[in-house]
């Protein structure tokens, strides 16, 4: 059964490929994407890998290792949460944001 794995703390530099070369020794890899932002299209730092097998052999090798300078967190990917849609409307500017905070966001859930 594929597993997909999160890989974090990547450089900006490292692509798809360049992690397939990477979890190839430990498996067969299915594939590998770089998350990139939607506006800029550069990396975020992190990417998914799915492997056919191999999976816990590739975290145990490369989790905390070194890939183009950076040190790898690689860990089995959890589901994404389920966040709730905004109803509508337009949520930037003064006071769209969430938290109350003059739509900036982020802040404190009481």
């Amino acid at each position: 059964m594929a597993k997909k794995l999160y890989v974090g703390n990547i450089s900006f530099n490292t692509t798809s490929d360049d992690l397939v070369a990477a979890f190839s020794p430990y498996g067969t890899v299915l594939g590998a994407q770089v998350v990139a932002d939607r506006d800029t299209g550069r990396s975020r730092g992190f990417a998914f890998v799915e492997m056919h097998d191999g999976a816990e052999e590739a975290i145990a090798a490369l989790h905390g290792t070194q890939l183009d300078g950076r040190t790898l967190t690689v860990n089995e990917a959890r589901p994404r949460e389920e966040r709730p849609r905004s109803s509508g409307g337009h949520r930037g500017g003064y006071g769209g944001g969430r938290g109350g905070h003059n739509g900036y966001g982020g802040g404190r859930r009481y």
